[in-house]
C-alpha cells in the first residue's frame, strides 16, 4: 500500500508532501500511530504510485477521494463489476442502489395497491347476487360492505404512532397476507353452505304448480326442511363475512401510509411526487379491473364446482340466476398473496437519495421517539385543536358528503341497473367498470391539470368546486324521468283490493308464500310462479330437456300459458342514455377532487399536515363510508313490496316500487351533494376575509 495520500487526515493544515523519487513502504510499526490514509483504490498486490504533484494545500480532510486516472470504473449494475464498483465507490453504489430499489418498491407497492382495489370493487360488484343467494336485505349487504372501515379506523391511529418505528415493508406484506387469507374466508360460504336451491317444477320436492290442496303437505313441514337450511346458512354467512371484512379492515391499515412515507422517505424531496403520482396511476386501474372481472364471474353459475354446464337450468337473465361470486375472491386472494412476497426482501431502511435533506430526516427521527402513553395523551388535545379550525372541518364534512355518493354508487349501482332497466348484474358490472370509473378517474386528472395550469387560489376553489358540484347535479335531474314503474305483477303490483278476483284464481292451489318463480303470462301480466297463475302443466325445452319452454292450462290466464322469467318493465331504452349522464356527472364532480383535497392540506399549519390527512380520512370513514352503505340499503329496502317469507322471516325482496326506487336513491344522493356545495358555499364565504394567495406558491412539504 502506498504511504502517501492526495488526502491526509494527519494534521489539520493538511501541508503537502512533495517526494521526488518512489520508494518502498516502511515496515510495518508495532504501535499505532497516525498515518496518512492510503489510497482506497489502490490495488494490494500493484506497486506503491506517486501521489499527484502539487495538491491542494487547504483541500478538506472530508472531501470524496478523487479517482486515478490510472483506473476507470466499470458499467455499473453488471454482475461482478457491479459489486466491484460497489467495493471501491461507495457512494456510487449508494446513488444507484436508492434508484433501482425506490422504482423496485413503487412498482410492487402500486401492483399491492392495485389488487387491494380489485378485491374491495369486486366484493362490491357481487353485492347483489351474494344478496339473492342468501336472502339478505340491502341493508345487511351494505352493512357487510362496509364493515372492514370499522377495524381499520380503530387501528389508524396506531399506525400514525408507529410511524417508522417498525419495519414498514414487512408489516406491508403480513397486511397483504392478512387481506389474502380474509378473501379465502369470505368465499367460504359457498363451499359450507348446502348447494343452491331454487324453485322449479324439475324438481320433485320443489314442484311450484298448481296442485289442490288436499294432496299438498303443510307449510310447517316445508318451513322444517330445506327453508330451515336456508335460514342457516344465512345466519352463517353473517358470521364468516364480518370476521372476513374486519380482518381486510386489519390487513389493508398499513397499506397506504406506509407504503407512501416509505417512498416519501428515502425518494428524495424532487422524485417523490412523481413516484406517488406513478403509484395512483398503477392503483386507479383496480376498481375497473373489479368490475370487469366481477362481470366475467357473474356470467359463471354459482355451483359450477357441483353442477355440469349442460344440466343448468338457469340462464344469466333469469330472475333466480346467481353467479360465481365466489370465483373472483379466490383470484384475489392468489393476487395479494402474490403481491405480499417482495416486501419482505425489502430493508427497513434503504439509502437516502442524494438531494434529501438530512435535518428533516434527522427531526423525524426525534419526533418518532416517544411513549405510546404519550401519544395517546396528545392526541385527543391534537385532534380538537384540528376540529376546532373552522375551514378543515367544513371541507372535510364537505369531502365526506361527496364520499357517500360514491360509495352508493359504489355499493347499488348494479342493483339499481338492474332493477330500474331490466340490466342483468354482469353487463351493469360491465357498464361500471368500462364507463362509469374510468369517467371519474378522468374528471380526478382533468382537475389537477386545471389547478396546475390556472393557479387556483384559495377563493377561487371554493367558487369552482360549487360551480362544477351544480352542474353534476342539474345532470342528475333528468335521471328522476328517464324510469319506468314495476311491470304489473299478479297480488304485488298494482296492489290489488282485498277481494279482488287475482285474489281468488289460485285459492284452490297450495301455493306457499316463500316461492319465487317468476313467469310471464300470455296476458302480458307477470305472476310470482306457476303455481300463483294457477298453471298445472308445463312441457319442456326440445333443445335442452333440463329447462322449461312453457307452462299451460293457467286458470289464472283462461287456460292460457306462460313463459318462464320475468316481462320486464320496458325500460331497457333508457340504459345507455342513463349511464352516460351518470358518467358524465361524476365525471364533472371529480373536477373538484383534487383542488378540494389541495385546499384541505392548505388551511393547516405546515407542522401538522401529516396528522391532518389522518384525520381527514379517519372522519370520512367514520361520517361517510361506513355509514353511507347502510343508510342507502335501508333506503333501498324502504321501496321493497314483496319479499320472500320463510318461516316467519323475510329473505330477500322479489320486487320494488321502481317510482320510490328510483326517486330516494338518486334523492339521497342528490341531498348528499348540496349539502357539500352548502358547506363549500360557507367556505368560499369565509375565505373572503383572508388574503388571496396562489396554492402554487404556498411551501411544499412531505404529504
Amino acid at each position: 500500500m502506498s504511504h502517501q495520500s492526495s488526502r491526509t487526515d494527519a494534521h489539520p493544515l493538511h501541508l503537502p508532501l512533495r517526494p521526488t523519487v518512489p520508494h518502498r513502504a516502511p515496515p510495518r510499526p508495532t504501535a499505532p500511530i497516525p498515518t496518512p490514509r492510503a489510497s482506497p483504490y489502490a490495488s494490494p498486490r500493484s506497486p506503491p504510485r506517486l501521489p499527484p504533484p502539487n495538491p491542494t494545500p487547504y483541500a478538506s480532510p472530508r472531501a470524496p477521494p478523487r479517482l486515478p486516472s490510472h483506473r476507470s470504473p466499470p458499467p455499473a449494475r453488471s454482475g461482478r463489476a457491479y459489486l466491484w464498483t460497489s467495493e471501491v465507490f461507495p457512494e456510487a453504489r449508494r446513488d444507484a442502489d436508492v434508484d433501482f430499489s425506490t422504482e423496485l418498491f413503487v412498482l410492487c407497492h402500486g401492483l399491492l395497491q392495485l389488487t387491494q382495489l380489485l378485491y374491495s370493487s369486486y366484493f362490491k360488484s357481487t353485492i347483489t347476487t351474494i344478496e339473492r343467494r342468501y336472502g339478505l336485505t340491502s341493508y345487511s349487504s351494505g352493512t357487510i360492505s362496509s364493515l372492514h372501515e370499522v377495524s381499520n379506523t380503530v387501528l389508524i391511529v396506531f399506525v400514525s404512532y408507529l410511524g417508522n418505528r417498525v419495519h414498514r415493508p414487512r408489516f406491508i406484506g403480513l397486511g397483504s397476507l392478512l387481506m389474502s387469507v380474509s378473501a379465502l374466508i369470505l368465499a367460504l360460504p359457498h363451499f359450507l353452505s348446502q348447494p343452491y336451491q331454487y324453485d322449479t317444477v324439475l324438481h320433485a320436492e320443489r314442484r311450484d304448480l298448481c296442485v289442490p290442496r288436499f294432496n299438498s303437505s303443510s307449510a310447517s313441514e316445508a318451513c322444517g326442511k330445506d327453508d330451515a337450511k336456508r335460514l342457516v346458512d344465512s345466519s352463517s354467512l353473517w358470521l364468516l363475512m364480518a370476521t372476513a371484512q374486519l380482518l381486510f379492515g386489519i390487513g389493508s391499515v398499513p397499506i397506504q401510509p406506509f407504503g407512501i412515507s416509505y417512498i416519501d422517505d428515502f425518494a428524495g424531496a424532487g422524485n417523490s411526487p412523481l413516484y406517488i403520482a406513478i403509484l395512483f396511476a398503477v392503483s386507479v386501474f383496480g376498481p375497473a379491473i373489479g368490475y370487469l372481472l366481477g362481470s366475467v364471474m357473474l356470467k359463471v353459475y354459482v355451483d359450477i364446482d357441483r353442477v355440469s354446464q349442460g344440466r343448468q337450468e338457469l340462464t344469466p337473465t333469469d330472475p333466480r340466476w346467481v353467479g360465481a361470486w365466489w370465483l373472483g375472491l379466490l383470484v384475489a386472494s392468489a393476487g395479494l398473496a402474490l403481491a405480499s412476497i417482495p416486501y419482505f426482501f425489502f430493508p427497513r431502511s434503504m439509502p437516502r437519495q442524494s438531494g434529501l435533506d438530512d435535518d428533516i430526516m434527522a427531526d423525524d427521527s426525534k419526533r418518532a421517539d416517544g411513549s405510546m402513553l404519550a401519544f395517546l395523551k396528545k392526541f385527543p388535545r391534537l385532534f380538537v385543536r384540528l376540529l376546532l379550525s373552522p375551514l378543515f372541518l367544513l371541507l372535510v364534512l364537505a369531502q365526506c358528503c361527496f364520499s357517500s355518493v360514491v360509495a352508493a354508487l359504489a355499493t347499488f349501482l348494479t342493483k339499481f341497473l338492474e332493477r330500474q332497466y331490466a340490466t342483468s348484474p354482469s353487463f351493469g358490472n360491465l357498464l361500471i367498470g368500462a364507463v362509469n370509473l374510468p369517467s371519474m378517474a378522468v374528471g380526478m386528472l382533468l382537475g389537477g391539470v386545471i389547478m396546475k395550469r390556472a393557479g387556483l387560489s384559495l377563493r377561487v376553489i371554493p367558487r369552482f368546486s360549487v360551480a362544477m358540484l351544480l352542474i353534476s347535479v342539474l345532470l342528475c335531474v333528468p335521471l328522476f324521468f328517464m324510469g319506468c314503474s314495476t311491470q304489473t305483477v299478479a297480488g304485488v303490483y298494482p296492489r290489488p283490493a282485498a277481494s279482488g278476483p287475482v285474489s281468488t284464481c289460485y285459492s284452490d292451489c297450495s301455493c306457499t308464500s316463500s316461492t319465487f318463480n317468476p313467469v310471464c303470462g300470455s296476458n302480458g301480466v307477470e305472476y310470482v310462479s306457476p303455481c300463483h297463475a294457477g298453471c298445472s302443466n308445463y312441457t319442456k325445452d326440445p333443445s335442452n330437456s333440463y329447462r322449461v319452454q312453457a307452462y299451460t292450462n293457467c286458470s289464472c290466464i283462461g287456460g292460457g300459458s306462460a313463459r318462464q322469467g320475468s316481462c320486464g318493465n320496458g325500460c331497457t331504452h333508457f340504459l345507455y342514455p342513463v349511464m352516460f349522464l351518470i358518467s358524465l356527472a361524476a365525471l364533472v364532480a371529480s373536477l373538484a377532487h383534487n383542488p378540494i383535497y389541495m385546499m384541505v392540506l392548505r388551511t393547516v399549519p405546515q407542522e401538522e399536515k401529516s396528522f391532518a390527512i389522518g384525520v381527514q380520512f379517519l372522519l370520512m370513514r367514520v361520517l361517510a363510508w361506513l355509514p353511507a352503505p347502510a343508510l342507502f340499503g335501508m333506503t333501498i329496502d324502504s321501496t321493497c313490496i314483496w319479499s320472500r317469507q320463510v318461516c316467519g322471516k323475510k329473505l330477500g325482496c322479489g320486487y320494488y316500487d321502481n317510482n320510490l326506487l328510483r326517486n330516494r336513491y338518486l334523492g339521497l344522493q342528490v341531498g348528499y351533494k348540496m349539502m357539500g356545495i352548502t358547506l363549500l358555499a360557507i367556505v368560499g364565504w369565509k375565505v373572503q376575509r383572508t388574503r388571496e394567495y396562489n396554492l402554487q406558491k404556498c411551501p411544499e412539504g412531505p404529504l
